[in-house]
């Protein structure tokens, strides 16, 4: 296979663009559905919140739980905020091909439907009631009848919603395809990881998707892109934002194996940002991630990699000043780990 030959700097250029880091938009149900295009990651407590702080203007405190969005358990079984014009797209377009996991999914749906009758119980207290263990109840979330509601702590509230009208096959290439504007350019492997996929279910989705694709070259390899966005990854890098606080898992470094040689080509940061337990945030100055970042009440830490200019540590202080983060009762301080 051969193609277009990208560079680093295109292909982090055009990943910044898409995943709206150079510039705030305005708040509104068209701008979340945006930055939500491959979902927000929110297992960690608030990092919904953050990630769309990072891409939203004057975002408040309670913007992930606008009414243009949902929870749900979405890829890898991670707690996700995602757009409810596409709850199908994160759900059912995970839902397993293997007929004998695809009816476990549906028939535990249905008991949790039965249990429920129109109301929300708790995490802990539906799986208590049903006799199973409480992580079961993530294998009926790619029904698309399952969501949540997670306040960042306690056990997160379930309720059932009816199954979206979606054909799985066409949910499944939807994804691939968020995926791959996302974090292109992609590879079949990298969709499986991402999205959370047994193996080798991603090849059969790039084949159907093979005409509406194009191959590249990069410094790591061979990979696809959309069509569509190759004019996009040719166009030189817009002016990249001075600097961006992203909280863990934040979908601009939701990388995993050789594609965090990209983003982070030291191999040393590699273990300092994506550690064997919970990640730090991303600190991400100008057009690269410089350093880590991690928040304990109202301190938040700043560990750079590298000496940082004046305007730098400026831009990063403005922003971990401005986080929208809801009962803090005195203003948030920075601290430097040099």
């Amino acid at each position: 296979m051969t193609g277009l030959h990208l560079t680093r700097e295109q292909i982090l250029a055009f990943r910044r663009h898409v995943g709206v880091l150079d510039r705030r938009l305005p708040a509104g149900a068209s701008s979340l559905r945006r930055v939500a295009w491959a979902g927000l990651q929110d297992s960690v407590p608030r990092a919904a919140l953050l990630s769309i702080h990072a891409r939203v203007r004057e975002a408040s405190p309670t913007i992930w739980a606008h009414e243009s969005l949902v929870q749900v358990w979405g890829p890898r079984f991670s707690a996700y905020v995602v757009p409810e014009k596409d709850r199908a797209v994160f759900t059912v377009g995970r839902l397993p091909v293997d007929p004998v996991r695809r009816r476990f999914a549906e028939d535990l749906a249905d008991r949790l439907e039965t249990l429920l009758d129109g109301r929300r119980l708790s995490y802990r207290d539906a799986g208590q009631a049903l006799g199973i263990d409480l992580n079961q109840l993530r294998y009926a979330a790619p029904t698309g009848r399952v969501l949540l509601r997670w306040e960042g702590a306690g056990r997160p509230q379930v309720w059932t919603v009816p199954r979206p009208d979606t054909d799985p096959d066409q949910a499944r290439l939807e994804l691939a395809r968020r995926y791959l504007h996302m974090f292109a350019p992609g590879t079949p492997e990298g969709f499986e990881k991402w999205a959370g996929l047994a193996s080798g279910r991603a090849t059969p989705t790039f084949d159907t998707l093979r005409d509406s694709l194009v191959p590249v070259r990069t410094p790591l390899g061979q990979g696809w892109i959309l069509a569509r966005d190759e004019q996009d990854l040719r166009r030189p890098p817009a002016e990249p934002a001075a600097a961006r606080l992203l909280p863990s898992g934040d979908a601009y470094s939701l990388l995993w194996d050789a594609d965090r040689q990209l983003l982070v080509p030291d191999p040393a940061h590699q273990a300092q940002l994506w550690t064997s337990r919970v990640w730090p945030g991303a600190v991400l100055v100008d057009d690269e991630i410089v350093g880590t970042w991690r928040r304990a009440a109202h301190t938040v830490t700043l560990t750079p990699w590298t000496v940082l200019r004046v305007h730098a540590r400026h831009a990063l202080e403005a922003e971990a000043a401005d986080l929208p983060l809801p009962a803090l009762d005195r203003p948030i301080a920075v601290r430097w780990e040099d």
